[in-house]
């Protein structure tokens, strides 16, 4: 499961340090853009990984579905038949939370699908038709529960971010930062 770790090295542990936003009030403007750029990152890469969980999860619910179904004499789609659909459902349903653009891609991308993958073999869903009832279920309990924990990092990662673009904002509202100094160094570095 994911979980933060005080002191940690990760980029999780970093960002959701207590003392990463100590000195965000004083510290040079760049520096508050680096904290939330890695808190940025790090907001999308745990987006990632929900999205990988969600389509875990509802190969496991179609499973589940389609069993209750058959169970009253219905003959539906096979699990085969419907993974396009599903997958192409979650890829572009609606998300859930702040609905965030990323400017960024997943830095962690093979990592988190081998999270998801042991996670995988932990409960056995490699192939869900051949599953108990009772494996189903703790298939779907485990889901359930890695991306409640993902979620509740995520939504702590986009309070971090909050942070950092208040502390921006701040900035230039109180003119200790420059609007015109911004648009010089980007024009600089070709931005």
């Amino acid at each position: 499961m994911i979980e933060f770790r005080q002191g940690g090295r990760r980029r999780l542990d970093r960002v959701l340090d207590p003392g990463f936003l100590a000195d965000v009030s004083t510290c040079a403007l760049d520096d508050v853009r680096a904290k939330r750029d890695d808190a940025a990152q790090e907001e999308t890469d745990l987006s990632y990984l929900r999205r990988l969980l969600h389509a875990r999860m509802d190969i496991v619910r179609f499973e589940q579905r389609r069993r209750a179904a058959a169970a009253h004499g219905e003959d539906g789609p096979s699990l085969v038949d419907e993974l396009p659909r599903i997958l192409a459902d979650n890829a572009l349903g609606p998300s859930a939370g702040r609905g965030r653009h990323h400017t960024v891609q997943p830095s962690r991308a093979e990592s988190h699908r081998r999270h998801v993958e042991a996670l995988l073999a932990d409960t056995g869903l490699s192939d869900v038709a051949t599953l108990s009832d009772d494996d189903l279920t703790a298939a779907a309990t485990a889901y359930a529960e890695e991306e409640a924990a993902v979620s509740e990092h995520r939504g702590r990662v986009q309070q971090v971010m909050d942070a950092c673009n208040d502390e921006m904002g701040r900035r230039y509202r109180d003119g200790s930062a420059s609007v015109d100094d911004l648009l010089r160094r980007e024009g600089a570095s070709g931005l």
